[in-house]
């Protein structure tokens, strides 16, 4: 078994190999930048790990990897048009580096460019590769329009956020952990505990980034902090506070959502300290080791060495000491 930098390390290695920049410039050289703005590699990781989990080389596995982060690059290029972010990873976006349509025009050639890459493997496993990645994907589009949906919404429910970020997040992040099995040709059930597994690290991944959004620091955290309050998300946090026994608190809560003041700062510090007030900070950090509680149950079931369960279970801890 190799080190998670050491897998981190042969990916961007391959990813850096590709020739991603030719023409027309404009459509490739997004591309390459959003690919080259770093983050976690996460997913891609996640593949390699767990083919090499299964006793298999972890290189068979590099095109699913990449497809899986050019994928994910994909809906982090789309997604902050949506959200008009101007930062991602400390860095200015793509939509606002070049333009808008280039910024469509480019995530769509992404999503292209990541079915390409199983065809790269035999039959078999490339239809399951392809099926499952198509599956991923559309959840995915659907958990983004829940997202976007939330917005103008003042009745989303916990059960309901919890689905959508289901779908926005986890299920990529379960889906890498089964790619990875699919191509060790790992038995059904197998694949089918990694995927559960994934799914649960991956739900509460995105409740601690929610969390990192809010109470994360700046220089680390590589987004704009308190961004989600900017933008009036309903996240976990929130609906945990909107649902406090505090009428004050409730209401406060809800004029502050309902008004986009020129200086945001102090919107932000008044939500955060609403958060505080109403303990949905200590909710959503109980909310997270809950779901990381349930992975590591499943990540017993697994018919895997103990040293490798280790592995899996060492690497969702420091998932969630994180602070990027």
């Amino acid at each position: 078994m190799h080190s998670i930098h050491e897998y981190r390390d042969e990916f961007v290695n391959y990813l850096n190999s590709k020739k991603l920049t030719k023409e027309p410039k404009n459509l490739y050289e997004p591309i390459t930048y959003i690919l080259g703005l770093g983050g976690k590699r996460l997913r891609p990781v996640l593949v390699l790990l767990t083919t090499e989990i299964f006793n298999t080389d972890y290189t068979k596995a590099l095109d699913a990897a990449l497809a899986i982060e050019v994928f994910h690059n994909f809906s982090l290029v789309h997604d902050d048009i949506m959200d008009d972010a101007p930062v991602r990873r400390g860095e200015i976006t793509v939509h606002e580096k070049w333009d808008i349509n280039t910024g469509i025009l480019s995530g769509d050639a992404m999503l292209i460019m990541a079915y390409q890459l199983f065809e790269n493997y035999e039959p078999p496993i490339f239809r399951e590769l392809a099926k499952l990645f198509s599956k991923t994907a559309l959840e995915v589009c659907e958990g983004q329009q829940y997202d976007v949906d939330f917005e103008t919404r003042d009745d989303v429910m916990l059960s309901e956020y919890l689905k959508m970020i289901e779908y926005k997040t986890a299920v990529l992040v379960a889906a890498a952990l089964k790619m990875g099995a699919i191509v060790a040709g790992a038995s059904e059930t197998s694949q089918e505990h990694m995927y559960a597994f994934g799914l649960n690290l991956g739900i509460a991944f995105q409740l601690q980034d929610d969390y990192l959004d809010v109470f994360g620091d700046p220089e680390t955290f590589g987004k704009q902090v308190g961004g989600d309050i900017i933008e009036n998300k309903k996240t976990y946090l929130y609906l945990k506070a909107i649902n406090s026994e505090s009428e004050m608190m409730t209401k406060e809560l809800e004029h502050l959502y309902s008004i986009q003041p020129k200086e945001t700062e102090t919107k932000v510090n008044a939500v955060r300290s609403i958060f505080k007030k109403t303990k949905a900070d200590v909710a959503t950090q109980t909310a997270i080791a809950d779901y990381t509680a349930k992975a590591f149950e499943v990540l017993e079931e697994i018919e895997i060495e103990q040293n490798k369960k280790n592995i899996l279970r060492k690497f969702g801890e420091n998932l969630m000491n994180r602070t990027v």
